[in-house]
């Protein structure tokens, strides 16, 4: 998140993508950096998962990513 917030300090717009389980973490963290990251949340786990159920997650979650990179 630190580098998350690096960029936006100089204007570079992004994000990350994090499993849901890493929510309250995250929230906790950019609150501590006074800071509110784009952030995309997709289902938890993601270690088990095969490469055809990753690509699906990916293409699910492609929208809101390309919505992180554009929000300058």
């Amino acid at each position: 998140m630190h580098d998350i917030k690096t960029l936006d300090d100089k204007g570079i717009p992004g994000g990350y993508v994090a499993s849901s389980v890493f929510v309250e973490a995250s929230e906790a963290q950019a609150q501590s950096l006074g800071f509110e990251p784009g952030v995309v949340y997709v289902p938890h786990p993601i270690q088990d998962r095969t490469d055809d159920e990753m690509r699906a997650l990916a293409d699910q979650a492609f929208e809101q990513v390309l919505a992180l990179i554009e929000r300058a």
